[in-house]
């Protein structure tokens, strides 16, 4: 049987925000299976930050849309996999495609009925793993430490938090809403505020902690970073994992001079992609997993139901909309 695939290319360059004008929908006509390969099916597609400035640095216009996805599989010429298995591909934004196995990660073995599968993009994901290793292997917090964490209920920030706490430190985070201000009390923030409407965030740091900061994990950059790093703490690190506020901007914004404070403080700060510890991915995983299965780390999604709505929660993402992680469910 034929199967056609529907998928989301990027029909021009993002200028600024992005907008639906800018992605196209194509349809594409599957042959059929060679030996060795496989037939999936996209159940849960993943949009993240990531996608806007990467899109710009590997992509060409007409490509299709990068990203990852849980796929089930669906028809299968190839003994390691079999049909029904769920497996995590990073093949785009499209319904079905084919593989010849190499590129997919199965979900753990051991991974819960109960557990939603899409978690599998999120806390228990890349975003998890971000956490996990920016914390524990950039950042090196130890017990008894503060750290900081900015687009704290993101699908990354929420799950630092929360490792912060698991490790004994004090842990503030901030966020763009009161709804999102009270998720991070609720999942066991020590400080929350909303950047939106603090009067100064230069007082609203320091309130949360007059001590200063030991760790500071940064996802969105520009100008939170310039006030944050004058709040460090002697030998603090600071853990460079994204640019969210710079990610849509059309002229690039002029920062202050980070050299005086990074001396005066002695601080380190280092820039960090995931695939470092790629060789570790299964540890990740394994102490993400145990933790959600504890209820010692708490999740929230936000799925998008759809795909043909997918354009849609990728802005509705970068505008800060979602609370947890942002998904796409077929």
């Amino acid at each position: 049987m034929m199967v056609i695939a529907k998928a989301w290319a990027l029909k021009r360059h993002f200028d600024g925000f992005p907008k639906t004008s800018d992605f196209d929908l194509k349809k594409i006509e599957l042959p059929n299976l060679k030996d060795g390969e496989l037939l999936l099916e996209s159940v849960f597609l993943s949009v993240d930050p990531y996608m806007r400035p990467y899109s710009r640095r590997d992509m060409k216009e007409g490509d299709i849309m990068i990203g990852t996805q849980v796929a089930r599989v669906v028809e299968s010429k190839n003994p390691a996999f079999i049909v029904g298995a769920f497996v995590v591909a990073g093949r785009g934004w499209r319904t079905h495609f084919i593989s010849d196995g190499k590129d997919l990660q199965l979900l753990p073995s051991n991974w819960p009925e109960s557990l939603p599968k899409s978690l599998a993009l999120g806390t228990v994901g890349m975003p998890g793993l971000t956490a996990y290793f920016g914390l524990l292997e950039v950042c090196k917090m130890k017990p008894g430490e503060t750290v900081l964490v900015n687009a704290a209920a993101g699908a990354v920030g929420s799950v630092v938090g929360q490792l912060a706490k698991i490790g004994g430190c004090k842990v503030v985070g901030c966020a763009g809403s009161d709804d999102k201000v009270a998720y991070l009390k609720k999942i066991g923030f020590d400080e929350a505020f909303n950047y939106n409407t603090v009067k100064s965030l230069d007082e609203a740091l320091r309130k949360a902690s007059p001590d200063g900061y030991d760790c500071f994990f940064d996802n969105v950059g520009g100008e939170f970073a310039s006030v944050a790093i004058n709040q460090m703490r002697k030998y603090g690190r600071i853990a460079v994992c994204g640019a969210i506020s710079q990610y849509n901007d059309s002229v690039p914004q002029k920062g202050p001079y980070v050299q005086l404070p990074m001396i005066f403080k002695e601080l380190q700060m280092e820039g960090f992609l995931v695939t470092r510890w790629n060789n570790r991915r299964e540890e990740g995983l394994q102490a993400l997993l145990k933790w959600v299965m504890e209820g010692k780390m708490k999740y929230h999604e936000q799925v998008t139901e759809g795909f043909e709505n997918m354009p849609m929660a990728f802005i509705g993402m970068l505008k800060g909309e979602n609370l947890g992680k942002a998904v796409v469910k077929v």
